[in-house]
């Protein structure tokens, strides 16, 4: 520990003593079009090998001793540019970078090359263009970032229609999703068939799956980090599209050219309207859509300070006739000031609110009407620091700060009841220096604390065991007032160290290695194989304690052919410590001491990823393959209370191979065609082993927790999109994308379950048979087209 303290501050002290007799270039990269600062831009300095990228804001600086350099801006899809220049002050230099105008031609390389995956510290990260995301098949025309994520190599779902998403063995729950830095925490839209997020005001997406930088934290197994549109501070301008599901438009502009712009963007589907035309009244009277809006505005004060105010506000709806109703949705706002404090000292504070709530109920005339609802609130503040050392060192602190308020149900109506609420608080701080040691060797360390407590007023049961609580064993109920401390997690256990490090073999390849340790402090309760929007999140406290994840990878990385093609293999392993799963007869619905319903686990996932994509040319596209094992072990205070013996078994969303095809050929300027091709190994579930008789009824056994399979899982897409060539001097112009969802209409098995068979030929006895049931949620060819309009 002493040693590694030691070679901790040597790397400080040698970064702060190279930065003397130095001068700094720094300032932004824009889009030439819009004047949208553009995320993650490489300005390199190629006869050093040196350089540096932006950051989430579009802002760059980068150190060096005084004299003459060549320096290249590069950004995929972008044209890239060179400039001379004579560094003999602190110089501020903005960049402007135009949209690559490529049609049938391969894309022209520059001698520096793009080569980012071999070059970043940076490894288990999977990033994709919003323009390609546009350009893939998509179910019914809704172009979809969260089900483009799940084709890449470590990220699943447990089926089709299902929330959430999997990452490397983790659980939904597991994935910190931030919207401009503010936290979702329910990503689909209706019961997972589509993502909340809006592709058309979506600038940058990001996930990262290992080697999380500091940061970060709160969840264990991933973070995905999407960036809105800032708005074009040049002209007014939008952008729409009609489809089979649902439509949108957007629309931005500037308040005060170059100075301050809007971003607004709306999108509601309409299956209630077709619904309403049908002359059937069971199906006339039900109700069934979603509408989300997205909003952003910018404001340049001067020139070292910024302000942005995002929000986001999303709804789903559903409801059965006139006899029951269910909506749910996410609220964000985030309110974020950017300050330089000098050309290399960055700083972004920010303030945000989330909020979740679901609401489901009868009408009010009715005779037993009631609603329940359920809500999850956090106050959140963040101060973040980058300080840009010199060319091979670059510092990122902060502090960071999450009150949140649970509201696990009430019912108002015809009966009155409430849960208690539960609030708590999350402080945390986090260090972290990206040091190039030489041209071959980068590495990047840093160090994360985070504590956690658990607040009043609330009253608690005290149990004779408080780590494994029984519902007939409380001893006594106490009381905490408000603000009193519960619970708190304030111990060294709160420490998070981060590792990275890339040692480059050559110019195209190059060998990377992490180690993350994460802790999360909130729980999605649930019992059910995919997350249901009713499902609750409940926070660590008196019985349920923090879960903690250490992994490690190692990859190799390469670029080859001129960097047409990037190759990736990683491995990875994970060990989780503190989980939760549910109980076997887990009662999980409106309880209040749902700490008796769930047990203590603890887990590990291990896998295999291979990554190839080309990046350019006529064909476009890559191939991912996963082979991973991700198992549970839960053995309980007695043989009664442990799952499956208090032996490993397979997770919910265990999936022994996911491969996955994608590939975009342009045809001719006009028309370009696109497929995907997935396979997954079936996903475990829990049979039957026997079952008894209770008069006419037949009532199964279960035993060993999924000890089967359903069939394997495979699908193709397919689609194609007309572009029209742009008139000089029109503005609007427009697209049609086609699309084939489920070619060769695969009955894919979202679940099996087990039922009674009906009696046969009218036989008036009862038949105690049972038989397996498959549950499809497709099972035929869904075509879709989609009128894109812009001007």
């Amino acid at each position: 520990m002493k040693r590694a303290l030691l070679f901790v501050l040597l790397l400080s002290y040698n970064a702060l003593w190279a930065q003397n007799d130095q001068y700094s270039l720094s300032g932004y990269v824009r889009d030439a079009a819009t004047g949208e600062e553009l995320i993650g831009v490489n300005i390199v300095i190629p006869s050093m090998g040196a350089g540096t990228t932006t950051n989430s804001y579009g802002y760059y600086s980068i150190s060096l001793p005084p004299g003459e350099y060549n320096f290249s801006v590069q950004y995929i899809g972008y044209e890239s540019q060179e400039k001379s220049i004579v560094l003999d002050s602190d110089t501020k230099l903005n960049w402007e970078l135009k949209e690559n105008s490529t049609e049938l031609q391969e894309v022209v390389v520059t001698s520096e090359k793009l080569d980012r995956n071999v070059s970043s510290v940076e490894m288990s990260v999977a990033q994709l263009d919003v323009k390609d995301v546009k350009k893939m098949p998509a179910l019914l025309g809704e172009v979809d970032i969260i089900r483009s994520l799940t084709l890449l190599p470590g990220i699943s779902t447990v089926g089709e229609a299902s929330n959430g998403f999997n990452v490397r063995g983790g659980n939904t729950d597991q994935n910190l999703i931030l919207l401009d830095e503010a936290p979702i925490y329910n990503s689909s839209h209706l019961f997972g068939f589509f993502s909340i997020f809006n592709a058309d005001a979506v600038k940058d997406v990001k996930l990262y799956k290992g080697g999380i930088p500091s940061r970060y934290g709160g969840r264990l197994s991933s973070v995905v980090d999407v960036r809105q549109k800032d708005g074009n501070n040049r002209e007014f301008s939008g952008t729409g599209g009609i489809g089979l599901l649902s439509s949108r438009l957007l629309l931005e502009g500037p308040i005060v050219k170059e100075k301050s712009a809007f971003m607004f963007a709306g999108r509601r589907s309409y299956a209630d309207v077709f619904l309403f035309l049908s002359p059937d009244e069971n199906i006339s009277e039900n109700t069934l859509y979603f509408y989300d809006f997205n909003a952003k505005l910018n404001y340049i004060l001067g020139e070292n300070d910024r302000l942005y105010l995002s929000g986001y506000y999303g709804r789903d709806v559903f409801g059965i006739n006139d006899l029951f109703g269910f909506e749910w949705g996410n609220a964000t706002t985030s309110l974020r000031w950017n300050h330089l404090f000098s050309d290399d000292l960055f700083s972004n504070f920010t303030a945000i609110f989330s909020d979740y709530t679901y609401a489901l109920g009868t009408p009010e005339d009715d005779a037993f009407n009631f609603r329940l609802q359920s809500t999850i609130q956090d106050y959140h503040f963040k101060n973040q620091y980058t300080w840009y050392a010199n060319s091979k060192s670059e510092f990122e602190f902060g502090i960071e700060g999450i009150y949140y308020r649970f509201k696990p149900g009430t019912i108002t109506g015809s009966v009155e009841l409430q849960l208690q609420e539960e609030y708590a608080l999350e402080p945390s701080l986090y260090f972290s220096h990206e040091y190039r040691l030489n041209t071959r060797l980068t590495l990047q360390y840093g160090l994360r604390y985070s504590s956690f407590y658990n607040l009043g007023a609330q009253t608690k049961n005290i149990y004779q065991d408080q780590e494994l609580p029984l519902e007939d064993q409380v001893i006594e109920s106490r009381t905490y007032e408000s603000g009193e401390i519960i619970k708190a997690y304030n111990g060294l256990e709160g420490l998070e160290p981060r590792l990275a490090l890339n040692y480059r073999l050559d110019d195209e390849k190059s060998i990377k290695a992490s180690y993350n340790r994460t802790r999360q402090y909130i729980y999605l309760i649930s019992n059910t194989t995919a997350p249901t929007p009713v499902d609750l999140y409940r926070p660590a406290g008196m019985h349920i304690k923090p879960a903690t994840v250490n992994q490690v990878a190692a990859g190799y990385f390469q670029n080859f052919l001129d960097n047409k093609y990037e190759l990736s293999v990683e491995s990875y392993y994970k060990d989780f410590q503190n989980i939760v799963d549910y109980r076997n007869g887990a009662d999980l619905i409106f309880n209040e001491t749902i700490e008796t319903e769930i047990l203590p686990g603890i887990g590990r996932s291990y896998g295999l990823e291979f990554y190839l994509r080309k990046q350019q040319g006529r064909i476009t596209g890559w191939l991912s393959y996963t082979l991973s094992k991700t198992e549970l072990k839960v053995e309980g205070a007695t043989p009664d209370l442990a799952i499956n013996a208090g032996e490993w078994y397979a997770a919910n969303y265990d999936k022994r191979h996911d491969i996955s095809l994608v590939l975009n050929y342009k045809l001719s300027s006009k028309w370009d065609i696109g497929m995907n091709f997935t396979y997954q190994t079936g996903r475990p579930i829990t049979p039957p082993e026997g079952k008894f008789q209770v008069e006419d009824w037949v009532v199964p056994i279960y035993r060993d927790r999924n000890s089967y399979r359903i069939p394997d899982y495979h699908r193709l897409d397919l689609s194609a999109n007309y572009t029209p060539p742009k008139v000089e001097g029109k503005k609007f112009y427009s697209s049609w994308s086609i699309g084939i969802y489920n070619v060769y209409a695969r009955r894919n098995a979202y679940s099996i379950y087990f039922e009674q068979q009906d009696n046969l030929n009218g036989a008036q006895t009862t038949n105690l048979n049972t038989q397996a049931v498959q549950l499809s949620i497709f099972g035929t060819i869904i075509p879709s087209v989609t009128w894109n309009f812009n001007f």
